[in-house]
């Protein structure tokens, strides 16, 4: 079974920077893509990064591009998202995602089979 573990969350001010770390873990899979989302209490799961290993392209929603990174050491089975000019809006529960089969849209998290337990983000204003 894949097991991803998601790492690095904590309390920061505004303006602060984070980084998460995901290890994954089980049995090998192809290397299509993997990606993060957030999730803020009372709403939806949302969209974050992600990175495909088969096209080399990096993936993020609107609200983060700019500001956040997202990078991988394939040799850790280790996806990363390093966080900067972090906003009380980014405050969420963070996950990481793989997919067992190539997505067709890497933003949608029914695309994704295998999910970490998530680590808090909170930034204080």
């Amino acid at each position: 079974q894949v097991q991803l573990v998601e790492s690095g969350g904590g309390l920061v001010q505004a303006g602060g920077s984070l980084k998460l770390s995901c290890v994954r873990s089980g049995p090998t899979l192809r290397n299509f893509a993997m990606g993060w989302f957030r999730q803020a209490p009372g709403k939806e799961r949302e969209f974050v990064a992600a990175i495909s290993w088969s096209l080399g392209s990096l993936y993020y929603a609107d609200s983060v591009k700019g500001r956040f990174t997202i990078s991988s050491d394939l040799a850790k089975n280790t996806v990363y998202l390093q966080m900067n000019s972090l906003k009380p809006e980014d405050t969420a529960v963070y996950y990481c995602a793989s997919p067992r089969n190539y997505p067709r849209d890497f933003t949608r998290p029914y695309e994704y089979d295998y999910w970490g337990q998530g680590t808090q983000v909170t930034v204080s204003s």
